[in-house]
């Protein structure tokens, strides 16, 4: 019986200990990080972090390092549409403001190890 106790606590350890999402973050957030997750093509350097922006808490979602045209989505609070960053064309602005030179890095969400 005590190795059954054992065993069961192991799994829910590992099963927990997974998902390494920093979970003080909006609803919406965690879910779309979820999806994010899930949907993910790259093997390494994709990732989701908060930003201040504009007076305002942003989240980049980051594609990852395996495509050249990659880039970063960036969502408000409420899972509404910031505008997009990298990718094909290299933006660096959101608003017609550089996002890098006027933004602050809160935390990392979330980081594909």
């Amino acid at each position: 019986m005590k190795t059954i106790k054992y065993l069961l606590l192991t799994i829910i350890l590992l099963l927990t200990s997974c998902e390494k999402i920093d979970k003080d973050c909006p609803d919406c957030i965690l879910k779309q990080t979820r999806e994010f997750i899930k949907g993910q093509h790259c093997d390494e350097g994709a990732s989701v972090s908060e930003w201040i922006f504009q007076g305002e808490h942003v989240f980049m979602f980051s594609d990852g390092t395996c495509g050249a045209d990659f880039g970063a989505t960036v969502l408000d609070q409420y899972c509404e549409y910031v505008g997009n960053l990298g990718g094909f064309t290299g933006a660096l602005t959101i608003n017609g403001i550089d996002f890098y030179q006027n933004a602050t890095r809160i935390k990392t969400i979330w980081k594909q190890d």
